[in-house]
């Protein structure tokens, strides 16, 4: 469906979940793909809170490449709460989930070739919350709105876009009754609802596409459920 042949493509996170599926599929349709994470992976191996990590990575595509087309921005920030959440955990989530996805953006602007994309991952967290996740959901907020900043300041030479995925498991397995009845679409999400639409966003099928957020979420975030609707009841 996609031909990304000689075409350059920057994951971060992922040496596993979203962002492996993410840099499979992109590798079938040909592209090369260049790795940031900090677990094992087979081309770059650090930490995306750290300025000089980010820009040694940089240095090293760009060495391999000369250019960069996509970049996909699906590390997960660290997610804690108010209650046991310091300051550092908090910064250091924000460095990871907003900062190193805007300094990435600042350092390959030269480097992006025509036609380039960017999509960052963000959450259907940036729009509501569970209890002490308050520092993932911050994060999640921060680069949804940061995909539409960037989207207007590199207007005309890359397209920003975001997603928004729901529950979506990395393993692959199959939902029944409560869990997957919940959700409009009947089913839990994996890792292919999202790589799908990441490619398609960086393809020239989704040109006159930026600044969007798109959720994807099997419509979770759009059901409204009040006390005993659908079974439901709050326990006073």
């Amino acid at each position: 469906m996609f031909d990304f042949q000689d075409k350059v493509v920057v994951v971060t996170g992922g040496a596993a979940g979203i962002g492996k599926c993410i840099c499979e599929e992109f590798e079938k349709a040909g592209a090369a793909v260049c790795v940031i994470d900090v677990r094992g992976n087979s081309y770059f191996v650090g930490d995306l809170a750290d300025k000089e990590t980010l820009e040694r990575f940089v240095e090293k595509v760009i060495s391999d490449h000369g250019k960069v087309d996509f970049l996909i921005n699906n590390a997960p920030p660290l997610s804690c709460g108010i209650g046991a959440c310091s300051y550092e955990d908090f910064d250091y989530a924000l460095k990871v989930g907003v900062t190193a996805p805007f300094y990435l953006a600042k350092l390959l602007m030269p480097y992006f070739g025509e036609r380039a994309s960017i999509v960052n991952i963000s959450s259907s967290r940036d729009r509501m919350s569970q209890p002490q996740t308050e520092s993932y959901t911050a994060a999640k907020g921060g680069i949804a709105a940061l995909t539409h900043g960037l989207a207007v300041s590199l207007a005309g030479k890359v397209r920003v876009n975001s997603i928004s995925p729901g529950w979506i498991d990395t393993g692959y397995r199959v939902y029944e009754g409560a869990d997957a009845l919940q959700q409009p679409a009947g089913r839990v999400g994996n890792p292919l609802d999202i790589a799908n639409m990441v490619l398609y966003l960086c393809s020239d099928m989704a040109g006159f596409i930026t600044g969007e957020n798109i959720c994807i979420d099997g419509g979770m975030t759009r059901q409204m459920i009040y006390h005993d609707d659908c079974g439901w009841k709050l326990d006073v």
